[in-house]
């Protein structure tokens, strides 16, 4: 498949998630509280994530890590602040069935696996381009 076909598709499905995301907003009653929280990731982004990756990028100028381990900040930074609401969450909540889950480890485990695919991203990279040399 084609770099543009690929991101064709990609961008089709992007819209087609936005157009779900903006019908179930359609639904909320508490609009202000989604804004607030949808300004608060915007500022969390804008404030910590993206400095902290371009800082990374620039540490990382020399050698081929610096591509992945961006791309891994920015999914890791991402993870966490879709994660923080129910890692801050004030106590148990009345019905266990709601977060059964232990969802700091479970954010631990997923970051951690991210760190891996970077890894193992990054040394294939190095492999294939001391090949061709």
């Amino acid at each position: 498949m084609r770099v543009g076909a690929t991101r064709r598709i990609a961008g089709a499905v992007g819209l087609a998630l936005m157009g779900v995301g903006g019908y179930l907003l359609l639904g909320v009653r508490d609009l202000t509280g989604v804004l607030v929280w949808l300004g608060g990731a915007v500022v969390l982004h804008d404030v910590l994530i993206a400095p902290l990756v371009l800082l990374a990028g620039s540490v990382l100028d020399r050698g081929g890590a610096r591509g992945p381990v961006r791309g891994a900040l920015l999914v890791m930074g991402a993870l966490t602040a879709v994660a923080l609401p129910v890692m801050l969450r004030p106590g148990k909540p009345a019905d266990a069935s709601v977060l059964p889950l232990d969802y700091p480890r479970n954010w631990v485990v997923t970051l951690v696996a991210v760190a891996v695919v970077t890894a193992l991203v990054t040394v294939v990279r190095g492999v294939l381009r001391g090949r061709r040399r």
